[in-house]
Parts: structure tokens; C-alpha cells; sequence
């Protein structure tokens, strides 16, 4: 079954906080959108991604995100992160009230489109997270056909997903789990290679995959 994603983002140079420091900050804003360019690169190449939502704080500061083929869409609200999610949510189930929506993060610059494809053949239609590297957080989350999301994002995301009954993917897919919030995660995905707009903006070492 095909799914349609919901991907949040802050403005540019609100956005990733505490990455703020591994660039020059006047060149934070662009990293910000280099590992959302690589994330989405990867999202509208996986088998089983039919739609893909940006919900943004600021759609005009990411209108070169359109050349990949996604769909953007102002925040309805300072609502946080939950709120603009469901705000996407409900702009997709008019559509397709009874598909499968998820909910990923922007930044996965080490994202493959496998892994993606991987992580909803095992899902199956039914509501699931991937959990980030460390365990604690969430990097997917996506509902059943035709029910809630009901995103739980936040400090200790993956246990409260756990709770409200989404079942934890466990399809080896690295890349999906290893979302950038600090230099060391950023370290991280230059391990794994990341995509070809965050390899331009850090340079060498950190080479594209």
C-alpha cells in the first residue's frame, strides 16, 4: 500500500538549534535545507511514497524544495511540531480518507531510498515507528490505513509511539534511523555518506555517498 508522507520544517535559520556552531552562522540556514534537499531527494525516489507534504513555518523560504516534486504548505499555527503534523495529515485525508499517512523527519541526510522502501514493506499498512539510532527518539512514524497518526513527538517520541500502540520496526535500515541533531549525529552520516547538497555544504571530509 502506498503512502503519503508529512515532512515538518522550520524557517531555515530557526531551524536544528542545536546543530547551530558545526557551520558558520551565516551559513546555518543553508545547511538546514542541504539535509532537507538529500532527505526528500531520497523520499520521492522509494517504491511506496506516492505523496509528500512539506509542512513549513515558512513556505517561500523553501520553495526550491518544489524541483523535487513535494507539496508545500503553511503551518496552520505556532501550534509545535504535533499540531503541523496533523494539520498535513487532515489536508491528505481529504483526498484518501482511508490511506496510510506517515510522518518523517527533514533531517536525514544519509537517508537511501531502500531503506525507506524497506521500513513500509515491513509496516504492511499497519501503524509504525523507526525509532532513531539512539532509541529514544523517532524518525518515521506512520499510521494504519485509514486511522490517526496520533503523533507523540518529543522528548522520548519512540516510547510514547510505543505506548499509543504503533509496534517498532526492526528492518535493518540505518540510514533511515540516523537524523541529524548535533555535530556528532552530523559526524555520523558523513560516515554513512550522506547526500550530494549536505557533502557540498561541509566539504571534505565528508563525502557524498
Amino acid at each position: 500500500m502506498d503512502v503519503d508522507l508529512i515532512v515538518p520544517m522550520k524557517r531555515p535559520h530557526e531551524g536544528k538549534s542545536r546543530l547551530r556552531g558545526a557551520l558558520p552562522d551565516e551559513r546555518h540556514a543553508g545547511l538546514v535545507l542541504a539535509l532537507a534537499f538529500d532527505t526528500l531527494t531520497a523520499v520521492t525516489s522509494a517504491a511506496g511514497v506516492r505523496r509528500v507534504l512539506v509542512v513549513a513555518a515558512d513556505p517561500a523560504a523553501l520553495a526550491e524544495l518544489r524541483e523535487l516534486g513535494v507539496e508545500l504548505i503553511a503551518e496552520p499555527g505556532p501550534g509545535g511540531l504535533n499540531s503541523a503534523l496533523r494539520h498535513g495529515e487532515s489536508v491528505l485525508r481529504r483526498d484518501d480518507p482511508a490511506g496510510v499517512v506517515g510522518a518523517l523527519q527533514a533531517d536525514l541526510p544519509a537517508l537511501r531510498a531502500e531503506d525507506l522502501t524497506a521500513a513500509l514493506a515491513e509496516a504492511a499498512g499497519r501503524r509504525a515507528f523507526t525509532a532513531d539510532r539512539q532509541g529514544t527518539g523517532t524518525t518515521l512514524l506512520l499510521s494504519a490505513a485509514g486511522r490517526a497518526l496520533d503523533p507523540r513527538f518529543g522528548v522520548g517520541s519512540a516510547a510514547a509511539h510505543a505506548r499509543s500502540g504503533a509496534f517498532p520496526l526492526t528492518v535493518p535500515v540505518l540510514s533511515l534511523r540516523s537524523d541529524v541533531d548535533t555535530s556528532d549525529d552530523l559526524g555520523h552520516a558523513c560516515a554513512l555518506g550522506v547526500g550530494k547538497h549536505t557533502a557540498a555544504m561541509l566539504g571534505e571530509p565528508c563525502l557524498p555517498r
